[in-house]
């Protein structure tokens, strides 16, 4: 069974973040006053955003955190570090650190991708370029199926997609917890919700059918709501949510970024 060689995986480059930059976000109604930002978000998608939203609102302490609290990496000008742990939860460590250096607030990332048990946990955290070619979806997925064409039996093409988040605190403590969303894996795409692999991962944790039968459909046949109640990021961020919570209830300390002099 031949797998690739995959390239090293890039990401937020913090040596870009403007030294100058001002955690302090202008309002869009002067009316308002300005929000403070107080967590780092290492991602360029606003639906991450929403979503980690979403579950610390759901601690009564934070029930109320507004929208501007948490701002994401592309929002303070950051293009993520070189990539090259040899976990998830390295990974996750190396962009939570690298955000927290340079914003002087607490930083949140992760990291995931799909472990097959009869690869030995392949693709793993080379999911997203399995093919060679980083985030070309259809590549990876072809290549994969394309590896596991002659395992037939279902009980031999088990796997579960991985999530590593991390917190990291400016004064350096760290945090990781885990998420998994096991399955198995089927010999041709359904769906069109998801990305990824999602199209071929039938969710073990899902909704029995009507008839009472264990549910078939894959992850990107889930609606959004029902993925995310079972999903390996919303687990990790759900069992990371107690000490995000922990860390917003104390004192804002940092104003924003130190200056270059």
């Amino acid at each position: 069974m031949n797998t690739p060689t995959p390239p090293r995986r890039s990401g937020f480059d913090t040596s870009l973040v403007p030294r100058s930059y001002s955690t302090t976000r202008t309002p869009a109604n002067p009316d308002h006053p300005t929000q403070q930002p107080r967590l780092i978000l290492a991602t360029h998608n606003r639906g991450k955003v929403a979503e980690l939203l979403a579950i610390l609102r759901s601690h009564p302490e934070l029930a109320t955190l507004p929208e501007g609290a948490i701002v994401t990496a592309a929002e303070v000008g950051a293009v993520a570090p070189l990539e090259d742990g040899t976990s998830f939860a390295e990974n996750a460590l190396l962009k939570a650190r690298a955000l927290a250096a340079a914003t002087g607030l607490p930083a949140v990332a992760d990291d995931s991708g799909l472990a097959v048990d009869v690869l030995g946990g392949s693709p793993g955290i080379f999911s997203a370029l399995w093919s060679g070619r980083h985030g070309d979806d259809a590549a990876n997925l072809n290549l994969l199926l394309a590896q596991l064409a002659d395992i037939r039996l279902p009980e031999q093409r088990r796997a579960g997609f991985v999530c590593a988040a991390a917190l990291v605190t400016p004064d350096g403590t760290e945090t990781v917890c885990y998420g998994e969303m096991r399955g198995t894996l089927i010999d041709a795409p359904r769906g069109m919700n998801g990305f990824g692999y999602d199209p071929i991962l039938v969710p073990d944790e899902q909704a029995p059918s009507s008839a009472g039968s264990p549910g078939a459909r894959t992850a990107a046949e889930l609606d959004p709501t029902e993925k995310n109640a079972i999903s390996h990021r919303g687990k990790a961020f759900r069992a990371l949510a107690t000490a995000i919570t922990t860390t917003l209830a104390q004192p804002l300390l940092c104003e924003g970024l130190p200056s270059s002099h």
